[in-house]
């Protein structure tokens, strides 16, 4: 049976840009911290795998050590992190983060068609889930989620693919991972899985020779035509990605 694992932010929606930042800059407002990002700044915090992990580099700096005080660093990291998940969801309620083309009819595709979908990713797992939800509507209560500090690494670490091959049962051999940066393509070739990349505004230059097809998106019909960044694999698009295209996408 072929398997097909998803990646979250920058896959199943755009979250970076309209979810994730909004998110950190407004838990920085309310708990009096002294940074914004802007979409540049953030787009370097990118490099770094998980929201935790990003709101703990700002510790580097010492004129914010000084100003955020001498309390237990782990604490106040869980309480912003808390509070970002929870600004997050209510952007996911309200409708601010829209849905990536092609996600909702590819999914449900697999499905209808017997393949095992899974979502792996280093966000936090409510954050997944409300994106998840959002995207394929009741179709999430059947699909696995693996999120958050399920694994001690982050991206590029192979640990969450890992883990969701040996949870699920799944080949390599058929499973087909879907990703939009260089760190997610690493974690997904280093677990041995075939990777097809969905470019985003935010990783569209980075190098993604590993994996074997490059994409802007997975595209919808009555939608522009997708591009074709790279082609290693025996997909031959045309203006969306068919169910067909990802599974020539496997040995």
């Amino acid at each position: 049976m072929s398997a097909l694992v998803f990646d979250c932010d920058g896959v199943l929606a755009d979250t970076e840009r309209y979810g994730h930042l909004p998110a950190f800059n407004a838990t920085f407002e309310r708990f009096g911290l002294p940074v914004h990002w802007s979409a540049e700044e953030y787009g370097k915090k990118l490099a770094i795998g998980g929201g935790k992990e990003r709101m703990a580099s700002l510790f580097d700096d010492p004129a914010f050590a000084a100003a955020a005080g001498p309390g237990d660093r782990t604490e106040m990291l869980l309480t912003w992190h808390k509070a970002k998940t929870a600004a997050f969801k209510q952007l996911v309620a309200d409708g601010k983060i829209p849905t990536r083309p092609g996600i909702s009819r590819v999914i449900h595709a697999a499905l209808a068609d017997g393949w095992t979908v899974a979502v792996a990713s280093t966000s936090a797992e409510a954050s997944v889930r409300a994106v998840l939800e959002n995207a394929v509507g009741a179709a999430a209560a059947d699909i696995p989620v693996f999120a958050g500090d399920v694994v001690p690494a982050k991206k590029p670490d192979p640990a969450i693919y890992q883990l969701t091959v040996s949870t699920l049962g799944l080949d390599p051999a058929t499973t087909l991972v879907v990703e939009d940066s260089r760190n997610g393509l690493l974690a997904a070739t280093s677990a041995g899985l075939n990777c097809l990349v969905t470019v985003n505004g935010y990783t569209r230059g980075e190098d993604f020779s590993e994996a074997v097809l490059v994409v802007s998106g997975l595209g919808d019909p009555g939608r522009p035509p997708i591009e074709v960044l790279a082609n290693r694999g025996r997909a031959h698009p045309g203006a969306y990605l068919t169910l067909d295209d990802l599974e020539a996408c496997l040995p």
